[in-house]
């Protein structure tokens, strides 16, 4: 359902709140919704308002966030206040060490009060569960929808509802023929919907590869850097070289170059990895759309005039929507219609602990060492490298989808829980049982071996399946099928993996189930 044009807007619980009459507004901007065209602001009178910027210890520490992370999300706070200045808007802007900071969103909104008077506030709704139930305890609060997205979560749960599987290729056609992104009339672009079967080449070492655009920091974000190294001495991850943009005019620059450089070759390569190549052809600007630097229906349609123009292929234009379009607005409609419950789903009954390497990245296994490292000194890892190696060893380990959940929130620059728990949940481990994946995302090595060279300096054999040489994805795959078997069987996508389980002969099932027992337990 289309909210009607005008000045009105509709709080989450449905209260229509009026902006025609709104004198001495407090306006509160989080660390993620860095854009003077967000909600709460619209249709506000810069002299009649005041902004409330904060940054707070809760909100800094409730996961252990990569240093790279949380100096990037300060500076681009500090050069987003900056911005609203320049426009004209009165900001008070609360640092995390700032004198008399009490360390919390709710705290500081009523410390603010009692220096200002009890102002109403509003503010756009808040991107994660947990944030949103803090400002609804907020006394005399206006919550405004966050409108940055295609679609609403009320909408996706109106689509949701009474449907038995979420595929988000059927959500991914509705939305590119509501928006008519990539579209002529009611047909896709391209003749296909889908070109993912376009995008699976493996990188070899002749081809021609840049970096993302990096910038310099600035006078404010070396005062940031200063600031993470004093009060977040032991968080994981380099903290320098950084070289992030935090300011909207770079984060723009960093996206049109990805355009201009990388995106004709994006799709064929967008699976693969290679040992030293951190991007290949990544974009490597999903912490900038995230936090609020850049906008989603910007990127979409750039996108689709070049490929219109002919500067790109489909493969690779449609291939980068539908991560965007597709992927990030589906995720966004499962969390909100599933929370908060979907954060403690756990279908395969797993409860390994994580184990010590995905920190310290010490481990014999090159594709697990290589990402984790990428992962400690850029807060970046693309989504295959997340999917089919640290988040497949996960699953085959058994490790606690929570405790993978709060991992990848922690690491990555990119991460809000919105976007990283269901992708954790859902698609990385399996955890709502299939309700957004249609299958585990489990494999052995060779298909590691078949989309990366890491296996070729690797200590461990690829084409082994059991003894102390062989790949450990290759015994820890069978050993989760063997687990897993009866519900794997029910599975349309997993049935023949389960079968070839059962036709292994009885030696040889027992030595990879001994072979995974043992390497588990030294994992332990």
């Amino acid at each position: 359902m289309r909210r009607p044009a005008g000045r009105c807007a509709w709080s989450p619980d449905g209260l229509r709140a009026s902006e025609a009459g709104l004198k001495n507004q407090l306006v509160l901007i989080l660390g993620d919704q860095l854009t003077p065209a967000i909600s709460s602001l619209r249709g506000l009178d810069p002299a009649r308002t005041r902004v409330l910027m904060v940054e707070v210890a809760a909100e800094a520490s409730y996961v252990a966030h990569h240093r790279k992370k949380l100096a990037f999300v300060f500076s681009a706070m500090r050069h987003f206040a900056a911005e609203l200045r320049t426009d004209g808007w009165d900001v008070e802007y609360v640092r995390l060490d700032d004198t008399g900071n009490s360390g919390s969103l709710a705290s500081e909104i009523e410390r603010f009060r009692r220096r200002h008077g009890k102002l109403p506030l509003r503010v756009t709704e808040a991107g994660e569960y947990r944030v949103a139930e803090i400002l609804r305890s907020v006394a005399d609060v206006t919550i405004v929808p966050d409108d940055r997205f295609f679609i609403s979560s009320a909408e996706f749960a109106e689509w949701a509802e009474g449907r038995s599987q979420l595929r988000m290729e059927h959500f991914y056609r509705m939305i590119r023929r509501r928006t008519g992104i990539l579209m002529d009339g009611d047909k896709p672009l391209g003749g296909k919907w889908n070109f993912d079967s376009d995008n699976r080449n493996a990188a070899t070492r002749d081809l021609m590869m840049t970096q993302p655009l990096q910038f310099t920091p600035d006078r404010v974000t070396r005062e940031v850097l200063a600031m993470v190294t004093e009060n977040f001495p032991d968080n994981f991850g380099n903290l320098e070289p950084f070289w992030f943009a935090v300011a909207r005019r770079d984060a723009g620059a960093a996206f049109e170059d990805f355009v201009s450089t990388r995106l004709s070759r994006f799709g064929d390569y967008q699976d693969a990895m290679l040992v030293g190549e951190k991007y290949l052809y990544h974009a490597a600007i999903a912490q900038y759309l995230n936090a609020g630097l850049l906008d989603a229906r910007h990127l979409c349609w750039v996108v689709d005039s070049a490929y219109r123009a002919g500067k790109v292929p489909i493969n690779a234009a449609e291939g980068f929507i539908r991560q965007i379009l597709g992927w990030r607005e589906y995720v966004r409609g499962i969390y909100w219609w599933r929370m908060p419950g979907y954060a403690d789903e756990n279908a395969l009954g797993a409860s390994r602990p994580l184990p010590a390497l995905y920190w310290t990245g010490d481990t014999d296994m090159a594709c697990l060492a290589s990402c984790v490292a990428q992962t400690r000194e850029e807060a970046y890892a693309h989504h295959i490298q997340r999917l089919m190696v640290t988040g497949n060893f996960a699953l085959l380990v058994g490790v606690a989808p929570a405790e993978v959940h709060r991992w990848y929130l922690a690491v990555y620059a990119d991460a809000y829980e919105w976007v990283e728990l269901p992708n954790t949940i859902g698609m990385s481990q399996f955890a709502d049982g299939g309700l957004l994946a249609s299958k585990p995302y489990a494999a052995s090595g060779a298909y590691i071996n078949r989309m990366s060279d890491y296996c070729h300096g690797c200590r461990y054999d690829v084409k082994s399946r059991t003894g102390t040489n062989a790949c450990p994805f290759n015994f820890l795959y069978w050993d989760f099928i063997a687990r897993h078997a009866t519900m794997l069987r029910a599975n349309p996508r997993m049935r023949m993996a389960a079968d070839s389980w059962m036709r292994f002969s009885d030696a040889e099932r027992k030595n990879v189930r001994a072979s995974a027992r043992n390497f588990l337990q030294a994992l332990r």
